[in-house]
């Protein structure tokens, strides 16, 4: 019997999609494997064209990936627990909470991290954290064009990427971003057809656990899928409703292997309580329009969107949107959580109810130039790309060295502070932390204030630098035996240093100053 042609098939479906409802599903029919391959052909391209995209311009600004002070402190953790072979469980990094419980609840991270650094330098650090991000992109390009036209769904993946770049810095929850994209995708499609979710999941849940400690928010993206279940189906189907209750059921349980157990669960819990430090924090303070001009944008275009196309998705969806921008709007550093989530939530109802959207319109679609070239250079293409990712990352391996920039390292004034040997306890400022841990310096205070500086001694050490902070700043200095302090050169406390007696400027650059106290 001889095959069916392309495009004879490509007639025959597209007469018979405009038969059909475009809101129902597409059963089989002949020809349609081959509609089908090339489709997933042309999304697999698409996918790794969108990664390649994002992938070339995070390595061609390779150094703002490694502006984040905290990325200092987790490579140090990373690289001690790879020399002592054990966990962490309480605090030796600082002289101000020394001996008091602290654990490494994204120890894994801190590993990959630390693993890293010790192949390649912060050139390496650069180069895992865009390895992840660029994983991140093709798996939402993927997901999204299960049911999105392929030119969409690079569209929307690389401009949710741009949206969600405040978050691209080189820290665990970087690595957490692939599986947060699988994870909701595939528990909302599984919800949307009517099936029990894959248990392989859980597999996912236990690798983010141990990444990053946002892995509750797996918890709570798994509750609103099943209520997606509950609502269609109420009580009609016990069995289906069951198993997504044991998974639910599962999902803590999962969470408790790793090497804290419990510890690591509640950890979460302490930052979304009353943590002190959490309104001090730039990251999780609430969404600023005027400082995000792009991000309101982005949102007002959505709402616009929403409210003009008259799409339905049915309640627990539309209460997950809420959910996720009232995240985002309470702590900006959740950015990612609305951007790239809810669009994922939304696409299936978007291609059901606008088919120009829709993958199975493209499907009928002739291909235009660029499409029939993708596809017969398909093996050609995938090598391209895969060639095209190793020799970016030799590159950047072995290309021109890439490190923070001294606004978070301090580089030169702790040069001048090893020269001089400076010693004794430290006062410094927060963004300063990072780089004292990771050059084996005790901090005064650094960015572990989910669980450490609590009891009033955050929110002490932001008073000192308030206009009547200098009586409080003199006791904290008395109190904590203070010998030399290293500031950042816009921090408020310095005008108060050069006037307390028997404290000297010893070092200053445009990114920090030292200050020695006289014995």
């Amino acid at each position: 019997m001889s095959p069916v042609p392309i495009y004879g098939c490509r007639r025959h479906l597209r007469l018979w999609f405009k038969a059909m409802n475009a809101s129902q599903p597409i059963q089989p029919m002949a020809g349609s494997p081959s509609l089908a391959a090339e489709a997933w052909r042309m999304r697999l391209i698409f996918s790794l064209l969108s990664a390649a995209i994002v992938a070339t311009v995070l390595l061609v600004r390779a150094p703002a990936l490694l502006q984040d002070p905290d990325s200092w402190w987790h490579i140090r953790v990373g690289l001690d627990m790879l020399a002592t072979r054990t966990f962490p469980t309480f605090d030796s990094y600082s002289h101000s909470f020394a001996g008091q419980p602290w654990i490494a609840k994204e120890w894994l991270s801190q590993v990959l991290l630390a693993l890293a650094y010790k192949s390649a330098g912060w050139n390496g650090v650069a180069l895992v954290i865009t390895a992840a991000i660029s994983l991140m992109v093709f798996l939402l390009a993927w997901q999204l064009g299960e049911t999105l036209k392929p030119t969409t769904a690079i569209a929307l993946a690389v401009s949710l990427a741009l949206l969600s770049a405040p978050v691209f810095t080189a820290r665990p929850h970087v690595f957490t971003l692939p599986i947060i994209v699988v994870w909701t995708a595939s528990l909302f499609r599984a919800a949307g057809a009517g099936r029990p979710p894959s248990f392989g999941l859980l597999g996912l849940l236990w690798l983010w656990t141990n990444l990053h400690a946002s892995f509750t928010l797996g918890f709570v993206i798994a509750a609103f899928a099943g209520l997606d279940i509950l609502i269609r189906y109420q009580l009609a189907r016990p069995r289906l409703l069951a198993q997504w209750c044991i998974f639910g059921a599962l999902c803590p349980l999962v969470s408790l292997v790793n090497p804290y157990g419990l510890k690591a669960i509640l950890a979460t819990f302490a930052v979304a309580g009353a943590n002190e430090a959490v309104p001090l924090i730039m990251e999780w303070q609430p969404f600023n329009a005027s400082a995000n001009p792009l991000s309101e944008a982005a949102l007002l275009l959505m709402l616009l969107g929403l409210l003009l196309s008259g799409l339905r998705f049915g309640l627990a969806r539309a209460l997950f949107a809420l959910f996720a921008l009232h995240l985002y709007l309470t702590h900006e550093r959740f950015v990612y959580v609305f951007f790239l989530l809810v669009p994922l939530v939304l696409a299936a109802p978007v291609a059901e109810q606008f088919p120009a959207l829709s993958i199975r319109t493209w499907m009928m679609e002739q291909r235009d130039g660029l499409e029939r070239f993708l596809l017969g250079q398909y093996r050609r293409a995938l090598a391209a790309s895969v060639a095209l990712a190793i020799g970016v990352g030799v590159i950047l391996v072995g290309g021109a060295a890439v490190e923070p920039g001294q606004k978070t390292s301090a580089k030169d004034a702790l040069a001048f502070a090893a020269q001089h040997n400076l010693s004794g306890p430290v006062f410094n400022s927060y963004d300063f932390g990072g780089t004292l841990i990771f050059h084996g310096i005790k901090t005064f205070i650094d960015g572990r204030t989910d669980q450490l500086f609590l009891n009033g001694f955050t929110q002490a050490n932001d008073a000192t630098g308030r206009s009547t902070g200098k009586p409080l700043l003199e006791t904290q200095l008395r109190k904590y035996g203070i010998d030399w302090a290293l500031l950042s050169a816009g921090d408020s406390r310095i005008p108060f240093f050069d006037e307390l007696p028997g404290w000297t400027r010893a070092y200053s650059d445009r990114y920090a100053m030292i200050y020695t106290r006289s014995r």
